[in-house]
């Protein structure tokens, strides 16, 4: 009986079977990790993934269903027309609150 036990711990391929094993669950931790991945292609979900904000190397990358629309900033300043449309707070917990201004009568349609 003690031959037996002793071939079965000079097999080289108990050591195949072991190395098996760990590549199948660093193959396993690959796909959850794919799966929790924000620009996942499998999700039907619109995402959007901000890299470097604030800085003038800052990237925006969106995703509407198989579009994906990249912007990348220039670092300058930009300008252009328009009106104030709000004012938007940051409170004290980080979250941010956006208020829009009220539209003033139209002075063409007031009078009438």
């Amino acid at each position: 009986m003690t031959f037996l036990e002793e071939s079965e711990a000079d097999d080289p391929i108990l050591s195949v079977v072991n190395l098996i094993d760990v590549f199948l669950v660093v193959i396993a931790a690959l796909l959850v990790a794919i799966a929790q991945n924000p620009a996942n292609p499998f999700t039907h979900d619109d995402v959007t993934v901000i890299t470097n904000p604030g800085k003038p190397n800052m990237e925006i990358v969106s995703r509407q269903g198989e579009k994906v629309v990249r912007y990348q900033a220039s670092g300058q300043v930009g300008s252009g027309d328009g009106i104030k449309a709000g004012v938007a707070y940051r409170m004290q917990d980080g979250s941010m609150v956006y208020v829009p201004e009220q539209q003033a009568a139209n002075p063409a349609t007031a009078t009438r």
